[in-house]
């Protein structure tokens, strides 16, 4: 794979959203700009416009100011300063924000260079330097490990996160490259980064919310609430002004007045027979004991429990559901899935959060 060398102006010209930056491969040294703050505040629009990624509904049209985007990727610097990367390699397209702040701004805020790789395959950037930060989706510990001397080479690796819940790969990377620590971020287009937590081993810690960011309202410590926060970034509908407060649908328990216990997505939380399931925790559970290319817990409606859950597999090709070790992967889940289904694939968005699954296939009732 070949990186196409683009200097800052013409990267900020073309745009987050066009295919060259977003879908192509390339280069871009900041370390060489005298002014990035000032490049960046005449080149981009006052107003920058961002589309949710329509994994949880229609994708929408969010705005945010371009001051706000720029402090923000202040932030995001200072989360990975500590392991003092002399270059980011991304994997993260710029058309959402996330990918826009962590893929072209960062960098440009700490004057760095910067790699952008947007496919699974291909050789990985030949970065001459001992120390890096990494911006990655879920599937980007599969694709390290399967380059783990590439990682090993560097000083140190810092992979920043955002979007789902993390995979299992990420604790084996954290194993596998013995320099390696993760930072993560939970946000969303709506409010940007709102919580970030920073680990290298054993169980991770808790979420601190971002410097700018506050809990809104009055929260007990101890008692689950939705997470609901307020901050001078929250980004805003064409022709509307910016919201008093964002309430996700993150269900968190609140610790003191800035750190909290993250319990799950209210979508993502269901009650199956009197027991409630976070399917993001079933499914980095199944992960280890089904052998297939892919698989999501997707909640259903159910006439008798009311809530239930159906679990969708992509089988490795060649195999069939009776290949799969059922009967392991229920006892972890701790409830019976209605079904399981063998779908072709299961959509996601630039993140890994599962969107939809395609026409379903072969069915097995456990």
């Amino acid at each position: 794979m070949g990186y196409l060398t683009m200097d800052p102006e013409r990267l900020l010209r073309t745009g987050f959203a066009a295919p060259e930056v977003a879908e192509g491969a390339w280069c871009t040294r900041w370390d060489g700009v005298t002014d990035a703050a000032g490049l960046c505040a005449n080149l981009l629009p006052p107003v920058i416009d961002f589309h949710t990624s329509g994994s949880t509904g229609p994708a929408r049209c969010w705005r945010r100011l371009q001051e706000n985007v720029w402090r923000e990727a202040g932030m995001l610097a200072d989360l990975i300063a500590p392991g003092r990367p002399e270059a980011i390699v991304s994997f993260v397209p710029s058309l959402h924000l996330y990918g826009a702040l962590t893929s072209v701004l960062m960098p440009a805020w700490l004057g760095l260079p910067v790699w952008f790789r947007p496919a699974f395959v291909g050789a990985m950037p030949d970065v001459p330097v001992r120390r890096i930060a990494v911006v990655a989706t879920p599937w980007i510990f599969k694709l390290l490990l399967e380059h783990i001397g590439w990682v090993r080479r560097f000083e140190h690796v810092t992979v920043l996160y955002g979007g789902a819940m993390l995979p299992a790969s990420a604790g084996l990377l954290l194993r596998e490259a013995e320099r390696a620590e993760i930072v993560e971020v939970l946000g969303s287009t709506e409010a940007g980064g709102v919580a970030s937590r920073r680990w290298s081993e054993g169980e991770p810690p808790e979420w601190t919310l971002f410097p700018d960011v506050s809990f809104a309202g009055t929260t007990a410590p101890g008692k689950e609430v939705p997470l609901s926060v307020r901050g001078p970034r929250l980004a805003f509908r064409p022709g509307e002004r910016p919201p008093d407060r964002w309430t996700a649908d993150d269900i968190v328990i609140p610790l003191d007045d800035r750190t909290f216990r993250l319990v799950g997505r209210t979508g993502r939380l269901v009650k199956v027979n009197g027991r409630r399931i976070n399917l993001d925790d079933a499914e980095h559970a199944l992960r280890p004991v089904l052998d297939c290319d892919d698989l999501a817990l997707v909640p259903i409606s159910d006439e008798l429990t009311g809530e239930h859950v159906e679990l969708h597999v992509v089988l490795h090709p060649g195999t069939q559901l009776s290949d799969l070790d059922l009967a392991t992967a229920i006892r972890r889940l701790g409830v019976r899935p209605k079904c399981v289904r063998a779908v072709p694939r299961i959509e996601r968005s630039a993140l890994g959060k599962a969107v939809t699954t395609t026409k379903k296939a072969e069915v097995a009732t456990p």
